[in-house]
């Protein structure tokens, strides 16, 4: 079906955040798999006739495609910092560690929770398997600019949760929550590149030196 279809690439792409090596690599992959959540959401809104589901795609495909990779690109680009990721632990056992929890994240949806249909719980599945890793992801990459990208992971994760456990949040929730995320976004970038000015880096490891 379409539907598992678009969830695949939902889940490739947080498979490749966690072997990416540079910050530019992490944003691109962010985009792809947002993207696809838009082509998810536009198919679910085409299917259902839901116009509300159209608003939410073009939200999606506005803040979540264009704005948000576009301001971390121009923060990258103002701090002119390596680009390098700073990995506390390396590709092919990050890659291990997300296969790991992805398999967790099929128990608990097969054997705890009770989801009727096939395409629901495959969306939970999904759902909650990018979700453990951009919380992952938030934990074991050192500069703040990939924690940041966790963060919006996990919430892609919340997202296609959301809408798989309870066919949608009320539409002025999923707004509010939009807007939530970018203005986050937005003062974590400032708060990044502040950080950058004052400590000349934004790897938060560094930051355990100030420790007395």
């Amino acid at each position: 079906m379409e539907i598992d279809l678009f969830l695949f690439g939902v889940l490739m792409m947080a498979f490749a955040m966690v072997l990416s090596k540079r910050i530019p690599a992490l944003i691109r992959g962010f985009g792809i798999q947002s993207f696809l959540l838009f082509l998810l959401t536009l198919f679910l809104a085409h299917r259902a006739g839901s116009g509300e589901l159209y608003v939410v795609a073009g939200l999606l495909l506005l803040i979540k495609v264009m704005l948000i990779p576009y301001f971390l690109r121009r923060v990258i680009r103002r701090i002119n910092v390596d680009d390098h990721l700073g990995l506390f632990v390396n590709p092919a056992v990050s890659m291990a560690i997300a296969i790991f929890l992805t398999y967790l994240a099929y128990l608990f949806t097969g054997r705890i929770l009770f989801v009727h249909g096939e395409v629901e719980n495959n969306a939970f599945f999904v759902s909650l398997s990018v979700t453990l890793i951009g919380l992952f992801l938030m934990v074991f990459r050192m500069k703040a600019l990939a924690q940041v990208i966790g963060l919006l992971v996990m919430e892609n994760g919340l997202f296609l949760a959301a809408a798989s456990v309870s066919a949608g949040m009320p539409f002025f929730v999923e707004i509010a929550i939009f807007f939530d995320v970018f203005l986050c976004v937005l003062i974590l970038g400032i708060f990044v590149y502040k950080i950058n000015r004052l400590f000349t880096h934004i790897d938060v490891d560094k930051l355990t030196e100030l420790k007395g």
